[in-house]
């Protein structure tokens, strides 16, 4: 199978999540991609180490294989002009420049589009903020918590009614959302240097992915003006739209909006007399009278444990789906079924699983390449590459603008 893209050349001064996410994503569809690293190593490695591990066995960082696998690290000292020269040299070979720093301190490194697009005049640079290029906030530092989840008003549409806390967030999901919208970007970037032979700036923010993720209630807002309230199970406008929890207290989710759904669901669920009530018989009756309804519901599915409403749901055709918990995911036969976790090695020999990229393109080789390098690995090989002599390599590592684990040396 063919590596899509086979033969490109990225190079990424970016931390944390989304924008290395992107990158990732790049490496796993066979794209070189050299992750420049600060001498101590990106600020993610290490960061979210799980701590249930076997004693005396250090912990695969999983967080970061995610984010890193498959690419080439070398540490350089950006913040000083030997470094930040290296580093322009090497984005002036590739074909895509991914970064994370706000444009102030791209200026100031000389890493800026600018900067770059005068000595690469093909290059992608692409860019990943908080909050966008322009405007009041573009210095802003922003994370997924603050900008996505907080700014992008996420976390409020999926907060319950008079609930004081909001809900727990799981980590990095505005980081990989925000990493498809890049990936997306870059690739349509690349697509337009063919077409024109002009080099390309790419902006993505995670307040725009925000917007992307909340468009179905923006743009409902941006038409006529009316901000949608959090509703909770007692005020949702579909009966058979949200959760119930089961005898088990498990949950079950339904999605049937249709009308068409209900008398098959209460007689299904042996409360025929539902279809003929005057408070259900109805849309709109059903609508009016949700917290009685609600109430009546939870009470006949705290009968049956789910597994067992899942079957009677299955026989009838109707559209369900579990609450499942994340190990139950991980190991979910149709999740198997689809290649969704594939497997690799870390550089201790030890294999472990890894969540391949969502999108699959039949008869392209898409998938991890291997694990996440240690900082510094690749060090001594690229900037050989790019004509630095063993004497020079030497004299930077002395001054501490380079670091090397030399394992490729």
């Amino acid at each position: 199978m063919v590596a899509p893209l086979e033969g490109v050349q990225v190079v990424e001064v970016a931390n944390w999540m989304a924008a290395p996410g992107a990158a990732a994503m790049m490496a796993d569809m066979g794209a070189d991609v050299v992750k420049v690293e600060p001498l101590r190593g990106d600020a993610m490695r290490g960061a979210t180490r799980q701590p249930r591990v076997p004693e005396g066995q250090a912990p695969i960082d999983a967080a970061f294989q995610l984010d890193n696998r498959g690419k080439r690290s070398i540490a350089v000292a950006i913040n000083q002009p030997r470094g930040a020269e290296l580093v322009r040299r090497l984005a002036a070979g590739a074909d895509v420049f991914i970064c994370n720093l706000l444009p102030a301190r791209q200026a100031k490194y000389g890493l800026d589009a600018g900067t770059l697009l005068e000595l690469a005049p093909r290059l992608v640079h692409a860019t990943l903020t908080g909050y966008g290029p322009g405007g009041p906030d573009a210095a802003r530092p922003g994370y997924d918590l603050t900008a996505f989840f907080g700014r992008g008003a996420v976390l409020d549409a999926m907060s319950e009614p008079d609930n004081p806390a909001p809900p727990r967030l799981r980590p990095a999901q505005g980081d990989h959302t925000a990493a498809l919208a890049l990936f997306g970007s870059v690739l349509a970037a690349l697509r337009l240097v063919e077409a024109t032979g002009q080099g390309q700036v790419v902006d993505v923010s995670l307040l725009a992915a925000a917007a992307w993720t909340m468009s179905s209630d923006l743009s409902a807002t941006l038409i006529d003006g009316i901000t949608p309230t959090p509703q909770g199970r007692i005020a949702r406008p579909h009966a058979l739209h949200g959760g119930f929890r089961c005898a088990d207290r498990r949950w079950i989710l339904l999605f049937m909006p249709e009308p068409h759904w209900w008398p098959r669901f209460c007689e299904a669920v042996g409360r025929p007399e539902w279809i003929e009530d005057e408070r259900f018989a109805t849309w709109g009756a059903r609508a009016a009278n949700m917290p009685e309804l609600t109430r009546l519901m939870d009470e006949v599915f705290a009968t049956r444990p789910l597994r067992e409403w899942c079957a009677l749901f299955d026989e009838r055709g109707f559209i369900w789906g579990p609450a499942s918990t994340v190990s139950e995911f991980a190991a979910d036969e149709q999740a198997a079924a689809d290649g969704l976790f594939p497997e690799i090695q870390a550089a201790d020999g030890r294999r472990f699983r890894t969540v391949r990229p969502p999108m699959r393109v039949r008869g392209a080789d898409i998938s991890p390449r291997g694990p996440a390098p240690i900082v510094g690995q690749h060090t001594h090989a690229v900037l050989g590459q790019l004509g630095v002599t063993r004497e020079e390599l030497t004299l930077l590592t002395r001054d501490g603008v380079i670091g090397s684990t030399d394992t490729d040396s």
